[in-house]
């Protein structure tokens, strides 16, 4: 019987990431697989980095807060990515525990969070994350309020932006979902030209590497099911 641990799902998805970027006419390794962690263990997060994985997405603060120092104690150092939507009263933990943050969705928080690093002597990278779907279950900046999220992070000495992030609606057909890439890449190349774009998850990254992603976040197809 075939291996379906996570080495062998992991190298799956890296062919399919390296053959989508193929297609695109883009250089092998040009888009960073992020490892998204919510509700595995942390055994299955040293498994992953072992295996070559370098950076891991969390959705919540809370969850990766009860998982990083049991990572660290199984051996593994990755680069820990925030996900999932950022709290002001989780801001400052999220600041001390996470190099990047790619869902920054206001002012407000943007604000905070360049106050924080700068307080507590962190770098840190930051994505703006765009509500693209209006869905009531997800968050993100309306487009309009996108530049001045922008300006609020572009000055600060400690925070650095990348790019700009989104998780559009779940399509049975992927190529529905194609769209919401292509306008997020628009909004990108008309507000932060030469930025990143962290989109795309396990149902979808390839459509999204053909549209240009940057990151993409994948969970289910190296971990495997949540159950």
């Amino acid at each position: 019987m075939a291996d379906t641990g996570i080495a062998a799902r992991l190298g799956v998805v890296n062919s399919r990431i390296r053959a989508a970027e193929a297609r695109s006419g883009r250089p092998a390794g040009s888009v960073l697989l992020c490892a998204v962690t919510k509700t595995f263990p942390a055994s299955m997060v040293a498994e992953a980095v072992a295996a070559g994985v370098t950076d891991i997405g969390e959705n919540r603060v809370q969850e990766a807060d009860g998982k990083q120092d049991e990572v660290i104690t199984l051996g593994a150092r990755p680069r820990w990515h925030l996900i999932g939507h950022l709290q002001s009263n989780k801001a400052r933990r999220a600041v001390q525990m996470f190099e990047v943050i790619q869902s920054i969705d206001s002012v407000a928080i943007a604000e905070r969070v360049v106050r924080l690093a700068e307080e507590l002597d962190r770098s840190l990278e930051a994505y703006v994350e765009v509500d693209l779907g209006h869905e009531e279950t997800k968050t993100g900046a309306d487009v309009a309020d996108v530049p001045a999220i922008l300006t609020a992070l572009t000055s600060a000495t400690h925070v650095k932006v990348r790019g700009l992030m989104s998780v559009p609606p779940f399509f049975e057909d992927v190529e529905n979902v194609r769209p919401y890439f292509v306008r997020l890449r628009a909004l990108r190349d008309e507000v932060l030209p030469g930025g990143g774009l962290s989109m795309g998850m396990s149902h979808d990254f390839e459509v999204a590497i053909e549209e240009g992603a940057t990151i993409v976040r994948v969970g289910s197809a190296i971990f495997g099911s949540r159950g």
